[in-house]
């Protein structure tokens, strides 16, 4: 049985008071109560501050480009659908650069475990608007503020039938843990969007902004209805709603695809002379 102890990674060099430590937290305690070893998954992540989390808890990681943690995750996932893939990724490399990855994944449905660290800001490299800044934002880059329409990532996911949406806050890892234990054991590809705080560069987006506005779902909510789904994703503002936005049960990719259906990419037999008669064809 793992422990906390067996996910230490280096030292984290976030900056004190960032609310990655709390995601970090939450994922550690959250694969150490689901009963994972640092061995059995994988994180996939690209660039910026919390796509260094995977190098502050010991597992199975890949660190690609800017934008393209979906594409190199959905590689290891279809190698071997055996292997829990997540990946960890920040608002502005996810929706800014990777947004058009994002969007072919939650259509084609990979069980891949996406989840965003959400501070609507670029913390990496040095405070750019990110999509989900806030329209009238001002930044070093945007001195008369953000003129771009903000993103709202739980609407695109509810309106892409994207097969588990939720948002949490890193001010509550209780209630974070719970929601990132809920997506690694649903079946489907899902976005956890996580409401964190830059303490550096985001000056609004406090964790006393947040508190004053998110709240937990209530429990009678029915996450199965899409169209209830949409009416609470457009919630922003004076009130910010956190837990399950929207689930279902679609048919996964790997499922779909014939050759790896029963049996994972990486424990099928490899004939090279197959290889060397299609190449023949060529000739």
């Amino acid at each position: 049985m793992s422990t906390l102890e067996d996910y230490r990674g280096q030292v984290p060099a976030w900056c004190p008071g960032c609310g990655n430590f709390s995601i970090l937290k939450a994922l550690k305690d959250s694969a150490v109560e689901l009963g994972l070893e640092p061995h059995q998954f994988t994180i996939v992540s690209g660039i910026g501050q919390a796509a260094k989390l995977p190098h502050y808890m010991k597992c199975n990681t890949f660190n690609g480009l800017h934008g393209r943690a979906i594409p190199a995750a959905t590689g290891i996932r279809l190698a071997n659908h055996e292997m829990p893939v997540f990946v960890t990724t920040g608002d502005g490399d996810c929706y800014g650069e990777g947004g058009n990855h994002l969007m072919h994944a939650m259509r084609r449905n990979v069980n891949i475990k996406l989840f965003v660290h959400d501070n609507q800001i670029y913390g990496l490299t040095k405070g750019q608007a990110s999509p989900t800044s806030m329209e009238g934002m001002i930044t070093k880059n945007q001195p008369f503020g953000v003129f771009s329409e903000q993103l709202n990532p739980m609407a695109l996911a509810v309106a892409l039938d994207c097969s588990f949406v939720a948002r949490g806050f890193a001010g509550d890892i209780n209630h974070l843990k719970g929601l990132i234990k809920e997506a690694i054991n649903h079946k489907g590809f899902t976005l956890v969007d996580i409401l964190q705080p830059c303490v550096t560069f985001n000056k609004i987006n406090t964790f006393a902004w947040y508190k004053q506005r998110v709240y937990n779902i209530e429990p009678e909510y029915n996450p199965e209805d899409r169209t209830e789904a949409f009416k609470r994703s457009l919630e922003w503002g004076e009130r910010i709603p956190i837990g399950i936005i929207y689930r279902n049960n679609r048919l996964l990719y790997e499922e779909r695809i014939p050759v790896i259906k029963d049996k994972p990419l990486n424990k099928q037999e490899f004939d090279i002379s197959k290889i060397k008669s299609t190449i023949k064809e060529f000739y």
